[in-house]
């Protein structure tokens, strides 16, 4: 999946939660769809659930399903900026709280990590490729 049809994907998301928002009922169903054949989408090109792109779309998809609950519609909310930062900065918090599990990591969790994880400026590409999972040992040097 190009990065093209990734950001119209997380675009029409948008553009339909903010439809909802402004009182457009029949517009979650358009997002809950859209959502799940982007998701379909992920699991087809990248081809296991383990890959992060594949576990944003459906962490993503959960929180949908989740916040059609009562008293839940705030997660919509949260999306809604969420998808709006993904769009506008290149920063989706989900993906990297996704990285930081044990099964997308190498190394241990420490506090260091979560600041760079969390801190590190947005940029196109996955986080995992600007944030080592694992910290580089310094060499130690023989006297």
């Amino acid at each position: 999946m190009g990065p093209n049809v990734k950001r119209l994907y997380w675009l029409a998301i948008a553009l339909l939660l903010a439809v909802h928002f402004a009182g457009a009922a029949s517009a979650m169903g358009l997002v809950l769809l859209t959502g799940v054949l982007q998701t379909l989408h992920a699991l087809a090109a990248h081809r296991h659930w383990r890959h992060l792109t594949v576990q944003v779309r459906v962490v993503f998809l959960g929180l949908l399903l989740i916040g059609r609950m009562p008293g839940l519609w705030p997660l919509h909310l949260l999306q809604l900026v969420g998808t709006s930062a993904l769009l506008v900065a290149d920063y989706c918090l989900l993906a990297r709280l996704l990285a930081m599990l044990p099964w997308n990591r190498r190394g241990p969790i420490s506090v260091d990590f979560v600041r760079r994880m969390l801190l590190t400026p947005p940029a196109p590409g996955p986080i995992t490729a600007r944030v080592p999972s694992q910290a580089n040992p310094t060499p130690s040097r023989r006297p």
